[in-house]
């Protein structure tokens, strides 16, 4: 990957996008479309269809039309497999129009999309094109006259609502293992983030997924997605997003079918430094990338750092210097280190956190104000406040900016406290040279993902999921694969 080729692929038309449906484009059924505006310079460069409950239904429809039909659901696991596989090594091929496609769309700087995006999704898809024809049923422990088996079959349709921040790495999550256990998916991508999801699609296609296995329906979450919450033909939902569109979802699961809801619903990380961490540097330098990479927009930043008081003033002194000295800018420059907020609506959501944060009494050390404004395109300062309380708005709600809050303790008893003090539970990290203390630490934070002397990282091969207010199931790893199976016993009298 070289900057000519980058900023050869930027300047590309691209074509408005259509809902794909029984595997072909088409309009929305009313033909009303979607302005894509890129971030980066804050212009207009592309549209997308805007999907209703009438589009969604076709969508559904197909769906199930294709599970029934069993070409896809009923195929030999290794049948299913050549075709992952197939998914996984088109995304690779294309990796550079795919990452350039999404950085038009969301802002998130090219170093980190080609390898977060296409590159992660590939990696999804391969993990679990392997895993499926490994996946064994089980024999009961039974009477020697009775045979009980425990198979387990695919849900059938399955509804996949994804955000705008990691398109492609958060609906392959989804996609790989349903389509993996022979579910037919319909995908709704965020409406400001979903034209590297349709160029996937049409790479699903070429691989080989029949017609109707993969519908995508673009549009407002408050049409397409309520359709689908509410649809009595969905079997399950998963979701990642905000706690105030999950809570809804299951409100539609209710009203419907009570079709099985799995929410991953962010979060307000802590990231705890103890004063024996061996190596404060590496550690200031982990935590600024923890929180600042893709401007913040990330579920499991690293966004409330918590250091206790005899290292804390030298600590925050660090972060602070390496946040300013970060390169924010234009995110299709290899040079750039945080990239563009991904829409105008964001960027003043986040400049109001951090105004409301210096008018509680935090002490801004470092950013704190939109910058570039010059480009037209919606940048911020990456931002640190010390001085930050438990009872603070930017202690508590998710801000996905690239804000971070720091707050002092004493104590591992305070540390823990502190760590626990908000209603998400979705990743934290623990700074330590103490080995006991690492594991005290482990099991007394409430999150899904401790991390310890270092953040973020963790690979395909371990689960993401949160407790509590972060929401309930798991992406990644085997046991994604339990939300798109059910549990079928036969009890065979011999």
């Amino acid at each position: 990957m070289s900057q000519a080729d980058i900023d050869r692929m930027r300047l590309l038309p691209v074509a408005p996008g259509g809902l794909f449906i029984a595997g072909q484009f088409e309009k929305a059924a009313d033909g009303a479309m979607i302005d894509v505006i890129s971030p980066i310079d804050g212009k207009v460069f592309s549209q997308i269809a805007a999907g209703a409950a009438r589009d969604v239904d076709r969508a559904v429809a197909a769906a199930r039309a294709s599970f029934e039909a069993g070409k896809w659901s009923r195929a030999a696991p290794a049948e299913r497999k050549k075709v992952l596989f197939r998914i996984a090594e088109l995304i690779e091929k294309h990796a550079l129009e795919l990452a350039v496609l999404g950085v038009r769309d969301n802002g998130t700087e090219i170093s980190m999309a080609i390898k977060a995006e296409p590159g992660s999704a590939a990696a999804t898809f391969r993990y679990y094109a392997e895993a499926i024809d490994k996946v064994y049923g089980e024999i009961a422990p039974t009477a020697p006259n009775v045979l009980g088996m425990i198979s387990r079959e695919p849900v059938g349709v399955v509804a996949a609502i994804v955000p705008w921040n990691f398109p492609m790495m958060i609906a392959a999550w989804k996609i790989a293992p349903a389509l993996a256990a022979g579910n037919s998916v319909v995908l709704k991508p965020a409406e400001i983030a979903s034209l590297s999801l349709l160029r996937l699609v049409e790479l699903c296609a070429e691989a080989g997924l029949p017609e109707g296995v993969l519908n995508v329906v673009t549009g407002y979450g408050n049409t397409v997605g309520e359709a689908l919450g509410l649809h009595m033909d969905v079997d399950v939902m998963v979701f990642t997003g905000s706690g105030g569109v999950g809570r809804r979802l299951l409100e539609y699961s209710a009203r419907s079918n009570l079709k099985r809801c799995y929410l991953e619903l962010g979060g307000k990380s802590p990231n705890v430094v103890f004063a024996d961490t061996p190596d404060l540097d590496a550690a200031a330098k982990v935590s600024a990338y923890g929180i600042f990479r893709n401007s913040g927009q990330v579920c499991v930043a690293g966004s409330r750092l918590i250091v206790e008081d005899s290292i804390h003033d030298e600590f925050v002194e660090k972060v602070a210097k390496i946040a300013a000295s970060l390169r924010v800018g234009d995110p299709l420059d290899l040079a750039t280190e945080s990239g563009a907020i991904t829409s105008q609506v964001q960027m003043e959501k986040d400049l109001g956190f951090m105004h409301e944060a210096a008018a509680e009494g935090g002490r801004l050390e470092t950013g704190g104000s939109q910058i570039l404004q010059e480009t037209g395109g919606f940048y911020l300062a990456p931002t640190v406040f010390s001085g930050i309380t438990e009872s603070m708005k930017l202690a508590q709600e998710e801000v996905f900016g690239p804000v971070l809050g720091v707050m002092r303790f004493s104590g591992e008893a305070e540390a823990v406290r502190l760590a626990n003090s908000t209603v998400y539970g979705l990743a934290s990290a623990v700074w330590t040279a103490n080995l006991g203390r690492a594991h005290r630490m482990v099991r007394a934070i409430k999150a899904g993902v401790v991390h310890v002397n270092t953040y973020g990282g963790a690979d395909g091969t371990v689960p993401l999921g949160g407790v509590r207010q972060s929401g309930n199931g798991h992406d990644k790893s085997l046991h994604a694969l339990e939300k798109y199976t059910d549990l079928k016993t036969a009890w065979i009298q011999l």
